[in-house]
């Protein structure tokens, strides 16, 4: 499956690309200016509307009379300050950048639906913004969206001891939600490197995997139901109050649709089969078909032992014989298993000074088990490192089990991600594959690009099939994007996988949607955007091919 028609470079970018075999340009345009994730000082992000061929579509501009209606919704919460704008108009990578003049930051859904309601009468496009922690380009604005932020929706409404149901606002952090529920002895589903500074409503709306998704599955089982506002009486009746409707069993408490109609969905049942499970469209949908404002998600209980072990193996059939034999030993105590390779630990001992607790080994795995009872997940987790080091699995490894030692281990994998931000400007791929070619991309790669890439790495949830790629170089070049794109697309087409497994789609990613998903499917999309967000005003650039 591939995209209905080529990507539409713009000229700077198309300048210096390899015309012969072995044939590489200098880097040139804005993007060579500066790696993607930039220490303060640096020079400015140059604007996503330069760099990419996008075209604003005829959406208002905001008036003084629009900023006199926000300041009445949601009076203190309109920032138009430019110095206050200049982070939110960036996205975490630092490769794009919008040039929104208005930021608003509402309490509450009914302020959120205030909100929507006005732009969908004056048609005013909006970016929903979380923690702005995505790597797609999916929370900033690509022209002058007004930007919605739920930093402000940060309370817990409710939790049951019992059940596990947690009822937050969309703004809460992951991190602090984390502590809040493991106080009360549960967890949180998903756990992220980004876990400090992500919101639960971004974490929905991305469908974001992490570092748990193996033991606990995704949100689209774990988030009970939702509250949107939506467009239309063809989806609900409409009463006085807005619309009221319990679908599914999705917990997202609050989604706001592009009229400012709002559906409650605020119910906590884990079973509920009254129709179609309508609350599945907006878990992932970016923001561009409603906007989160509260959720609800069931919480499982805190284990009460946690070992992680920390190995070395002599190559990747190693890595997968490892996975399979730990799956059949550990069992239901078996909560994460990562892996990384050589170039990995390398550049997180050099940017970060991390040392790895084991010999130098070509591929790395973390186990992760969780369970109830110390002595018998001990006793399992033992046998199974027994029996790994003498067949030759593994060279060499460690364990720990005080959350000191735990939390050392994770972060020589948790911190890969800014270790690779201080070796230069990376390209960041996060691929789904079936496990055993897992690491074949990463090994083509190397050998494709050569000394014209500074580093090619792999690393990510093999419990999973989930590859993070990541290609270094000193500066963007437009010449080492041509040799990657698309081919990574299309290596990863031709093993029917994914090009994103966790991230999201974005910006980046829209165009390239054809790879993974059929014109049919594609059309189907279109069609339900259309019918929840008529106008187009939630979220436009983004998800959606741009010549859907």
């Amino acid at each position: 499956m591939l995209p209905r028609r080529p990507l539409a470079w713009p000229a700077w970018l198309l300048r210096g690309a390899p015309g012969a075999a072995g044939s590489w340009g200098r880097p040139v345009g804005p993007l060579a200016r500066r790696g993607c994730c930039s220490a303060p000082g640096t020079p400015e992000v140059p604007l996503t509307r330069e760099r990419y061929p996008v075209r604003r579509l005829p959406f208002s501009t905001v008036s003084k009379q629009d900023l006199a209606a926000f300041e009445r919704i949601v009076p203190g919460g309109v920032v138009t300050d430019p110095e206050a704008l200049q982070a939110p108009n960036v996205d975490w990578l630092r490769t794009l950048r919008g040039c929104s003049k208005v930021l608003l930051r509402p309490r509450t859904s009914e302020e959120v639906s205030h909100i929507l309601r006005h732009c969908h009468e004056r048609n005013l496009a909006v970016n929903p913004q979380g923690g702005n922690t995505g790597m797609v380009g999916g929370s900033v604005p690509v022209f002058d969206e007004i930007i919605l932020s739920t930093a402000r929706m940060n309370r817990v409404l409710s939790f049951h001891s019992v059940s596990g149901i947690l009822v937050c606002q969309a703004g809460c952090v992951l991190e602090e939600l984390s502590r809040y529920v493991e106080e009360r002895d549960f967890i949180m589903p998903l756990d992220l490197g980004a876990k400090g500074s992500c919101h639960i409503g971004g974490n929905v709306a991305t469908n974001a995997g992490g570092l748990r998704f193996l033991r606990y599955g995704s949100l689209h089982g774990t988030v009970l139901g939702l509250e949107v506002v939506s467009w239309g009486s063809c989806l609900v009746q409409r009463s006085p109050r807005g619309v009221l409707s319990r679908l599914s069993w999705a917990h997202v408490v609050a989604q706001v649709l592009a009229d400012g109609t709002v559906l409650d969905c605020l119910t906590s049942l884990r079973k509920d089969n009254t129709g179609y499970d309508l609350k599945q469209l907006f878990i992932g949908s970016e923001g561009t078909l409603g906007i989160i404002t509260t959720v609800s998600i069931l919480c499982p209980p805190k284990p009460r032992a946690v070992n992680v072990a920390f190995l070395g193996c002599p190559g990747f059939a190693e890595v997968l014989q490892t996975f399979s034999t730990c799956k059949g030993m550990l069992g239901e105590i078996l909560s994460a298993f990562e892996f990384m390779d050589a170039v990995c630990m390398q550049l997180v001992g050099r940017h970060l000074h991390l040392a790895s607790p084991v010999q130098e080994s070509p591929f790395y795995v973390l186990i992760e088990t969780s369970g109830s009872n110390a002595g018998h997940d001990a006793e399992k987790l033992g046998h199974f490192l027994e029996h790994a080091l003498g067949s030759g699995l593994v060279t060499d490894g460690t364990m720990a089990t005080d959350q000191r030692k735990v939390k050392m281990l994770w972060a020589l994998r948790e911190r890969i991600t800014e270790a690779l931000s201080r070796d230069g400007y990376v390209y960041k791929y996060d691929l789904s594959l079936p496990v055993e070619r897992l690491y074949d991309i990463v090994t083509d790669l190397r050998a494709r690009l050569g000394p014209h890439a500074k580093h090619v790495v792999g690393y990510g949830h093999l419990g999973d099939g989930n590859l993070h790629l990541n290609v270094t170089a000193e500066a963007f070049s437009p010449s080492l994007l041509a040799a990657l794109e698309p081919h990574v697309y299309e290596w990863t087409a031709g093993q029917q996988g994914s090009v994103s497994a966790e991230h999201g789609v974005g910006f980046r990613k829209r165009d390239v949607l054809g790879y993974s998903k059929p014109p049919g499917a594609l059309q189907l999309m279109q069609q339900l955007k259309a019918l929840l967000d008529p106008k187009g005003i939630l979220n436009p650039y983004k998800t959606l091919p741009s010549q859907a």
